[in-house]
């Protein structure tokens, strides 16, 4: 089935397939970035799901999401919950 779709996927012309990609990604940036300034969970997770989307088709987004994973492997939650 991830085989059809992907197929399907790159049937699409490629400045149509940029524009879906980027309007998606750039949604979920958004609203992930207004979740950290207003009330309301899932900040960073939409933040990456964006990065991963955009990721799809744009080659900056991937070496970001990149960069992001290596921080947060960097990232020990033990110091968080300390008590």
């Amino acid at each position: 089935m991830k085989r059809e779709i992907a197929k399907g996927w790159k049937l699409i012309p490629s400045a149509i397939r940029k524009t879906i990609v980027s309007v998606i990604g750039s949604t979920l940036i958004i609203i992930g970035l207004l979740l950290s300034v207003l009330p309301g969970p899932f900040t960073i997770p939409l933040v990456i799901l964006g990065l991963l989307v955009l990721g799809l088709e744009f080659a900056w987004a991937q070496r970001t999401l990149e960069r992001v994973k290596e921080q947060g492997a960097k990232l020990n939650p033990k110091k968080f919950f300390k008590k």
